[in-house]
């Protein structure tokens, strides 16, 4: 039986996506499961209880990362990994991440049932609290792993109820003994929704990702001068959220200026004393640009800038303006990237290449080997929202693509 003949079982895989949804499962049909809570332990417990059942070894590191094992005839290769997260948002939904960890399952699942053998491992990823929604950093398992931030920085973690990760990752039983990063990855591959409108709207199958945009946020304060709405001439007045306005439609004409893979978004506002009859005297807001290239997000950065020089010297008013996070872009390893597009085109399903506009743990898996990402429609582009959707056979062929590509990968390292 050729490798061109191997396909995963759609039924089973839904089947275990809808199994692990029920854990945590809200009203209006989405999934709150948090990371380190009681539920997250009942969605660990029945992760690892599949990958016992398929024949895998597990073994947790010290951030709670999960790493299950299928045995190539190489044990001394480092294995070819998929993964993801099952960690949700508060209002989350199915498929964000859950997806990319039940579809490596899957494909072990898959070649068991085929007997075949791998010269490289097989590695199946649950990465601890992507999401960020209890405990900041988001991506915190993959991001100590790779080393963008220490153990000791993520531990300290704590949520609104003062609650500590290494405490609750005790408290729950995956406070693991393995040291972090000392976990070899010859290669890694990630599956997810693409929690955007691109793929939908083009009514392509299969999405190649051959980078993620690189992201800067910022809090910006406009200062101005409150005062009474009637007596109050217009041109005398220092109206914080007149000149705040003037930058937040800047941010979204920034982003159009840098198209296609220019974004900017404004998400967050506070308007002080917030009162119908007085000219705001201050003024608070995100604002968040993203682009393919640190050429390309310099100059929206720069653009920024000088807008705000402009507004302060056209309105009167001191603006502030902080940069608060920085992700570089991250460009996938085009070997990966072109095995996907290989896996896709083999199988005969539609594809394009999408830029990813969110953050994944495949971008500190790229820090560390090589990696890419295979991208599903999901309906109408929405994600981290409980009405978050996807099509069964869009969930099979992509689980199909991430097959053939681990596959590809597998069997001929060396």
């Amino acid at each position: 039986m050729t490798d061109d003949t191997v396909s995963v079982n759609q039924t089973r895989l839904w089947n275990s996506l809808m199994e692990l949804a029920a854990i945590g499962a809200t009203p209006k049909g989405g999934v709150k499961r948090l990371a380190l809570t009681d539920l997250d332990k009942k969605g660990r417990d029945k992760v690892v209880g599949w990958a016992l059942e398929a024949g895998l070894s597990v073994t947790v590191d010290q951030i709670g990362n999960i790493f299950m094992r299928r045995r190539g005839r190489n044990p001394h290769l480092p294995p070819v990994m998929t993964g993801s997260h099952i960690d949700t948002q508060p209002t989350g939904g199915k498929f964000d991440g859950n997806y990319g960890v039940l579809a490596g399952l899957e494909i072990v699942r898959t070649l068991n049932e085929r007997g075949i053998e791998t010269e490289a491992p097989i590695e199946v990823t649950a990465w601890t609290n992507e999401e960020g929604s209890r405990f900041v950093p988001v991506m915190m398992g993959s991001g100590v792993f790779c080393g963008a931030f220490t153990l000791e920085h993520a531990y300290a973690a704590k949520d609104v109820d003062g609650h500590n990760v290494r405490d609750e990752l005790e408290r729950i039983g995956y406070l693991g003994d393995e040291p972090c990063g000392n976990h070899p990855i010859g290669s890694y591959f990630e599956a997810h929704i693409e929690q955007g409108p691109v793929l939908e709207d083009s009514d392509r199958v299969i999405g190649v990702v051959p980078a993620v945009l690189g992201l800067s946020w910022y809090d910006c304060v406009v200062t101005g001068v409150e005062a009474h709405a009637g007596p109050t001439p217009m041109p005398l007045r220092k109206d914080a959220l007149q000149a705040a306005s003037v930058v937040m439609q800047e941010v979204v004409a920034i982003a159009n200026r840098y198209a296609t893979s220019g974004r900017g978004t404004v998400g967050f506002v506070q308007v002080f004393p917030n009162s119908r009859n007085v000219i705001p005297g201050e003024v608070r807001f995100s604002i968040d640009l993203r682009n393919e290239t640190g050429a390309l997000l310099d100059k929206m950065h720069e653009e920024l800038v000088a807008c705000i020089v402009s507004v302060q010297a056209s309105h009167g008013v001191r603006i502030s303006l902080q940069r608060v996070s920085h992700y570089p872009p991250c460009p996938f390893d085009a070997g990966c990237v072109d095995a996907v597009r290989r896996a896709t085109e083999k199988l005969g399903y539609s594809h394009m290449d999408v830029v990813s506009g969110a953050g994944h743990d495949a971008i500190y898996a790229a820090r560390v080997a090589p990696a890419a990402m295979i991208f599903v429609p999901c309906k109408d582009g929405i994600s981290h929202n409980e009405i978050e959707d996807a099509r069964p056979d869009h969930l099979a062929a992509g689980c199909n693509v991430l097959l053939h590509a681990m596959l590809e990968r597998a069997t001929s390292a060396k």
